[in-house]
């Protein structure tokens, strides 16, 4: 799959969306350069993992992070976010595709405690219904923030 980043305005929407607050841990899958996790760490004080099976990616989301000064509060994966384990995350930011959003959404209902965020960039999770979704604008069109909560999990709520 190809990179491409979120624009800082969708960063943004997309953590707002979600309520981050310091309590959170945020998980990016895909994180590409680390900006939605960064961000989080920086504006919010959460803490977050960045998850990309690409080395280069996770190379330039840890220097990212290291310029940002919050590397300390991010864990860095470089494997697949489909053998990634989820459990921790109370929060969870996705800028995939449709069809790597509904592949992935039985392992999200299967590993998140139920009511966990699941924040969604341009790309919905099949008739999973969204609790909110914001526009918003800039430079291009279709930029749609989805916010979903998981059902009741087989995990159930600690």
């Amino acid at each position: 799959m190809r990179y491409e980043p979120s624009p800082p305005q969708v960063v943004s929407a997309m953590l707002d969306l979600a309520a981050v607050t310091e309590k959170d841990v945020v998980y990016d899958l895909g994180c590409g350069d680390g900006r939605i996790v960064i961000e989080a760490a920086k504006r919010y004080g959460a803490r977050g993992v960045c998850v990309d099976i690409d080395p280069r990616r996770i190379a330039e989301a840890r220097a990212n992070a290291a310029a940002a000064g919050v590397v300390q509060r991010i864990e860095f994966r470089e494997e697949d976010l489909m053998r990634s384990d989820l459990r921790e995350a109370t929060v969870v930011t996705l800028f995939l595709s449709y069809d790597l959003n509904l592949a992935l959404r039985p392992k999200l209902e299967r590993e998140l405690a139920a009511g966990t965020r699941v924040v969604s960039h341009w790309h919905r999770m099949g008739d999973w219904p969204a609790v909110k979704t914001v526009h918003v604008e800039g430079p291009e069109p279709g930029n749609q923030v989805f916010l979903f909560r998981t059902p009741g999990s087989s995990r159930g709520i600690e």
